[in-house]
């Protein structure tokens, strides 16, 4: 299907639109020929359904347009991409998912009212592609990844050792810092370990934020920023900064704040193969249980990477 070429050309230039989201988009003709492919340009430049449009031309009339979210119905930087498409000669659009943004959201109503079938497919690729603009835009607060790496009896520290798990996970986490707009912890973090929280050893397109959740003060040599109001308005704050996305690492007690806040998007539990028999817990004492369902799981290395999506938007 060609609404799977277009979700491979977002996937393909990840994060390329930010602080827009990146969407794919590919017209093709009634015989099904691919007429044009396009990707979101960088913030300021088109969206994929322009660039599309563009590359077929004169040839898109009476065309199929597939795209992985829903064209934008509102005058932002660029004009609303609906009107381009009307405009067109488009005769259908397949959109991967809608648009949370309440500003932009409609473009498949309004191509409707104008005779153009449009088909939405809902489908979760599509949403996870842009999960954190997503929430930013419709929770306004950071998408929130809750990172734990832990022994098989669930404890955050192993006696004797400096880390719980191996060099594969301690890289991916490296990864997972380059690709977000900040990183956090608690205060009994910052003074049990001093952390620098900064993406190391991978190719970083730019350093995240480092914050740290608490009360302080920070240690005199700490280049952490302090946010020491509650969570939700420190959320906030961050999100009317241009913070889209935060990986939060711990510790046990600053986990738990967010966990009973109900602020976790995404939960990544990196499991060592290692019975600690002692340490530091994984969480201190949450008020309820919280039911997780089935997880996605991953081998990494020697450790295995559990995940949950609590809140998908």
């Amino acid at each position: 299907m060609s609404i799977e070429r277009a979700l491979e050309l977002a996937e393909a230039e990840a994060g390329r639109g930010y602080p827009n989201p990146t969407v794919g988009a590919v017209v093709v003709s009634a015989e099904g020929a691919t007429l044009g492919e396009g990707v979101t340009e960088p913030a300021g430049g088109r969206h994929g359904e322009i660039v599309a449009l563009d590359a077929a031309g004169d040839a898109a009339r009476g065309a199929t347009l597939y795209v992985t979210m829903e064209p934008c119905a509102h005058h932002g930087r660029t004009p609303p991409c609906v009107d381009r498409i009307i405009e067109a000669g488009i005769t259908r659009v397949v959109a991967g998912c809608l648009d949370p943004n309440p500003l932009a959201e409609g473009g498949l109503e309004r191509l409707r009212t104008h005779g153009i079938d449009a088909e939405l497919l809902d489908l979760p690729r599509a949403r996870r592609q842009n999960e954190a603009w997503r929430t930013w835009v419709a929770r306004r607060r950071p998408h929130v990844i809750l990172k734990l790496a832990v022994s098989v009896d669930g404890r955050a520290t192993v006696p004797g050792r400096r880390w719980v798990t191996g060099d594969e996970s301690r890289l991916r986490v490296h990864e997972l810092r380059a690709s977000v707009d900040a990183v956090g912890v608690g205060m009994g973090t910052v003074r049990a370990d001093a952390p620098r929280l900064d993406a190391r050893d991978v190719a970083v397109v730019r350093q995240p934020r480092r914050l740290a959740f608490g009360r302080g003060p920070l240690p005199a040599a700490s280049e952490l920023e302090l946010r020491d109001g509650t969570l939700v308005d420190e959320l906030a704050t961050l999100a009317g900064e241009g913070v889209q996305s935060l990986l939060l690492e711990g510790g046990p007690t600053i986990a738990a704040a967010f966990l009973a806040d109900d602020l976790v998007d995404q939960l990544l539990v990196f499991v060592a193969p290692v019975l600690a028999g002692g340490g530091v817990p994984m969480l201190a004492e949450l008020t309820r249980p919280i039911d997780l369902g089935a997880p996605e799981v991953e081998k990494v290395g020697d450790d295995v990477l559990l995940s949950w999506r609590l809140h998908e938007t």
